[in-house]
């Protein structure tokens, strides 16, 4: 398993080093499932969903981002819900499909940045108790805050439940599996 995670001058212990080792552990299985693939089995959906391997990727990028960002900037990061346009949703609904021109190799460079940003995140933070309101959505609670903590571990499970849908595309694709 690669390790993505940044090198201080000083070992990461404790709580830190327990997240980049779990937001390291759930990236490579999800990195696993493109292995030895092609750009356009990476865009293929051979299941009755509408995800495939590199939108999955292109989606984990984006959330785990826009979740950084989050930590810094607060809930302007993460956008105006009642502001959004059907051009929005129509970006958004990008994320999950490889796009003409787009490729896989282009797809893992871009979230092998982003981990490497969120890893250098989780290393400099001053606190993870660091918390932001969220912005207003259907999804929220009314008046709910996130911690830098409860951000990350989120950006975890996240980043763990689409790697064990990867898995079954991958499965469904060729028959490989990331285990067994």
């Amino acid at each position: 398993m690669t390790d993505s995670t940044a090198t201080p001058a000083q070992p990461v212990t404790g709580e830190r080093a327990d997240l980049l080792k779990e937001l390291a552990q759930a990236r490579h299985f999800l990195r696993f499932t493109t292995r030895e693939l092609t750009d356009e089995q990476a865009g293929q959906r051979p299941t009755a969903s509408e995800l495939c391997l590199g939108g999955l990727i292109k989606h984990v990028t984006s959330t785990e981002r826009g979740w950084a960002d989050f930590i810094v900037e607060g809930p302007s990061a993460l956008g105006d819900f009642d502001a959004m346009t059907e051009a929005d949703f129509a970006r958004r609904a990008d994320e999950f499909r490889m796009l003409p021109g787009e490729t896989l190799a282009g797809v893992l460079k871009e979230y092998e940045e982003v981990a490497r940003r969120t890893d250098e995140l989780v290393v400099s933070l001053p606190s993870l108790d660091a918390d932001h309101p969220l912005p207003k959505a259907p999804w929220f609670e009314p008046g709910a805050r996130r911690s830098a903590r409860r951000v990350l571990i989120h950006i975890i499970a996240e980043t763990a439940q689409h790697a064990g849908h990867a898995d079954i595309i991958r499965e469904s694709l060729d028959g490989a599996k990331s285990m067994g």
